[in-house]
């Protein structure tokens, strides 16, 4: 899942105004933020599989340090924890550990069963919906709609760049997610895990429409 994780991170800004919409992202896509780096480093595995779902043709053969539940749970805690310690922001902690969790409960309603619960367990999860993929982009679309409409009434421009930064950014995303749908195979899993970095430009941007727009209500 792509755009249903962006769409978690933009309509939790109404609950937690006092957090940076680049933070949100750097937490509901958090996982996929350190698995391009396990797989550099060898620690995880990636195959290039054509065919593996009707949607894409990654096999995730190994995963289990950024993608299992017991890891996600793990890794939401230590960045909750963490925000909370810089920030002394509770209600931001809060909803960036479980913006961090939900990334693996959205996972597993789109991957075939590959989703590991703990590391070094044999169970696998995974509901498999890639293999349907009508029902896969009408889900994420929808979802990513709900969260740009959440954030953008949860929010107000403070100039021209807080109204344009946003529309940009949210054609930038459908662009993204179509040509990761309708593109070529990637070369190799090295590519993808480029790719994968490339993703921390969105934080970026995401930081950059934020810091023009403000929360219409400054919840305390």
């Amino acid at each position: 899942m792509f755009l249903g994780h962006f769409a978690v991170g933009l309509a939790a800004k109404r609950l937690t105004p006092y957090t940076s919409l680049g933070s949100l992202v750097v937490a509901v896509q958090f996982l996929d933020l350190l698995w391009p780096v396990f797989l550099l480093l060898g620690i995880e595995r990636v195959r290039i599989d054509p065919g593996n779902t009707l949607l894409t043709p990654l096999a995730f053969e190994h995963y289990p340090w950024t993608h299992s539940l017991a890891m996600a749970l793990l890794w939401g805690a230590a960045f909750g924890g963490l925000y909370l310690l810089f920030r002394r922001y509770p209600r931001g902690a809060w909803v960036l550990a479980l913006g961090v969790c939900s990334h693996w409960v959205l996972d597993v309603v789109v991957h075939r069963p590959d989703l590991p619960l703990v590391p070094g367990l044999h169970t696998r999860l995974g509901l498999g919906l890639w293999n349907n993929p009508t029902g896969t982009i009408a889900l994420e679309v929808s979802l990513f709609a709900a969260g740009v409409w959440l954030y953008a009434r949860s929010t107000e421009p403070v100039d021209a760049v807080g109204t344009y930064s946003l529309s940009a950014f949210t054609v930038a995303l459908l662009a993204i997610y179509g040509a990761a749908l309708f593109g070529p195979v990637p070369p190799g899993s090295d590519a993808v895990a480029y790719a994968g970095l490339a993703q921390w430009l969105l934080v970026a941007w995401a930081l950059w429409v934020d810091r023009h727009r403000v929360a219409v209500r400054q919840w305390q």
